[in-house]
């Protein structure tokens, strides 16, 4: 997921989104103990979208102790 389409979302959606990147890591962190993943850079991509929205959900909560 891109920056800009994040920045789109409403805070509510990006904390669901969250919970659902968190848990779709975790699904595929256990697939890949079990059997490998055919394209493991897909955890790395996963990371980086968590990362991603908990940096917005951060930026948001100073911005909005600013005013």
């Amino acid at each position: 997921m891109k920056q800009s389409v994040i920045i789109e979302l409403s805070t509510p959606e990006i904390v669901e989104r969250l919970a659902e990147e968190k848990q779709q890591l975790v699904r595929l962190k256990l697939n890949n103990a079990v059997t490998p993943l055919e394209n493991p850079i897909k955890i790395k991509e996963q990371r980086k979208t968590i990362a991603r929205l908990m940096t917005e959900l951060r930026k948001r909560e100073l911005e909005s102790l600013k005013k």
